[in-house]
């Protein structure tokens, strides 16, 4: 069973891959998480989206859960998205890559 995938919009050779890099882990129960470090991508309980520090399981309650959590085409379907947005020290993907050509 596969219980975690990595998800980047760099290529894996790029020296910067692992700063841009989104993991979509297996949470149980048919449960899983987009994660880039400590952060969780989830919906912000107002109809948008957001990366939330993800406290330790003994804070996780049920509402932060359902926010968090997802199946795992919708989790897959949302790393693919963000890949490409995300940013490391204020450097897009696409500063990234244009500095690894250097």
């Amino acid at each position: 069973m596969i219980t975690e995938y990595t998800i980047c919009a760099l290529p894996e050779g790029n020296i910067n891959y692992q700063h841009y890099a989104i993991t979509v882990s297996y949470r149980g129960e048919d449960r899983w998480a987009v994660c880039s470090g400590p952060f969780c991508f989830g919906t912000d309980g107002n109809g948008g989206w957001e990366w939330d520090y993800e406290p330790s399981p003994s804070n996780r309650d049920d509402d932060w859960l359902g926010r968090n959590r997802f199946d795992e085409q919708t989790a897959l379907q949302l790393a693919e998205e963000q890949a490409p947005r995300m940013t490391c020290n204020g450097i897009t993907v696409t500063e990234a890559m244009k500095r690894a050509e250097r």
